[in-house]
């Protein structure tokens, strides 16, 4: 196991506080793990979506002919997306 040798400090208001502390009350972590474990895996999350993706030349050309073909309308999209969420309120 790595050694923790950095050390955070974080300044947060009232309601932020009353938010976390309401959390680690009902998972039973402590703050400084659930503050590490958040940050951690946000930082992958947004470092994931920023991957450089190599490519060789005729992949290149491939991927720009695709992405330059014009738009085709999918009626079964248009369908779906008409069609209201069972999340949405009626």
């Amino acid at each position: 196991m790595n050694k923790k040798t950095e050390r955070w400090t974080l300044r947060v208001t009232r309601a932020q506080d009353t938010i976390v502390r309401h959390v680690l009350r009902s998972t039973g972590m402590s703050l400084n793990e659930y503050v590490v474990n958040c940050a951690v895996s946000s930082a992958t999350n947004d470092l994931a979506d920023r991957q450089v993706f190599a490519l060789t030349p005729d992949a290149w050309e491939e991927l720009q002919d695709v992405l330059d073909r014009p738009a085709v309308s999918k009626p079964e999209i248009v369908a779906l997306l008409d069609t209201p969420s069972v999340l949405e309120p009626e």
